[in-house]
């Protein structure tokens, strides 16, 4: 009953969405996801999937790659990233794919972790932050303190993150979010967001003032699902 996380799978079952452009490793991309996930993940195991999930604009455009990951083994938890447009209502979702869980600012469980989310934004920089990305940045931070209440309402010991975003900025500064996963005790966070070699080197992995971070964007995992926690 291992926990796996892996970010950004991008599929396109439905749209011609081509992720080369960022390396040929992405060619064929969605078949390496699927063959690896089945040789590492069991029925038993639980995956987070930290957004960026399908290129479907609408759910009848993502329905092809959700069914594919529904029909992958494992318990899924999922949450949405800044090109999920389809995702509409998490309840709507569930219903759709029982035993999937869509969070959005909630908070689920494996085992003893509590597991909550959201999906974050741009953290301020010198380069490309401004009035819209300053209301989406504060508008996450109130989603993040809601998910993390929730764990803390169930009295949670240990509390795992998903993010989308980075919680940092490209010079791996401190953030709003990054105070308030300290506030709230987090243990670990996953997040993703960052393709290509020189994006994925701006991205914080380690331990940091008792939060461990990593990175799970599909190309830097070289589309394989990371395992997080042991049984």
């Amino acid at each position: 009953m291992s926990l796996f996380a892996i970010a950004d799978l991008h599929f396109g079952a439905s749209v011609d969405k081509p992720m080369d452009r960022f390396g040929e490793n992405w060619v064929n991309h969605t078949e390496k996801i699927i063959q690896n996930w089945k040789n590492i993940v069991s029925a038993e195991d639980t995956v987070l999937l930290p957004g960026d999930l399908s290129w479907g604009m609408r759910m009848e455009d993502a329905a092809a790659d959700l069914d594919i990951i529904y029909n992958l083994p494992g318990r899924k938890i999922l949450l949405g990233g800044n090109h999920d447009y389809w995702w509409k209502s998490s309840a709507r979702l569930e219903s759709q794919y029982p035993g999937m869980r869509f969070l959005k600012n909630g908070c689920d469980w494996y085992k003893d972790w509590a597991v909550c989310g959201t999906r974050g934004w741009l953290c301020p920089n010198d380069t490309r932050f401004g009035l819209h990305d300053q209301k989406l940045y504060e508008r996450e931070q109130i989603r993040l303190r809601l998910s993390l209440d929730m764990a803390a309402a169930f009295g949670a010991e240990k509390i795992l993150l998903m993010f989308h975003f980075p919680p940092m900025n490209d010079k791996r500064e401190p953030s709003a979010f990054t105070e308030i996963l300290e506030e709230y005790a987090v243990k670990t966070v996953v997040y993703g967001h960052l393709h290509g070699k020189e994006s994925h080197e701006t991205g914080f992995q380690g331990i940091r003032n008792g939060v461990e971070y990593t990175l799970v964007s599909s190309d830097y995992l070289d589309f394989c699902p990371k395992k997080i926690i042991e049984p």
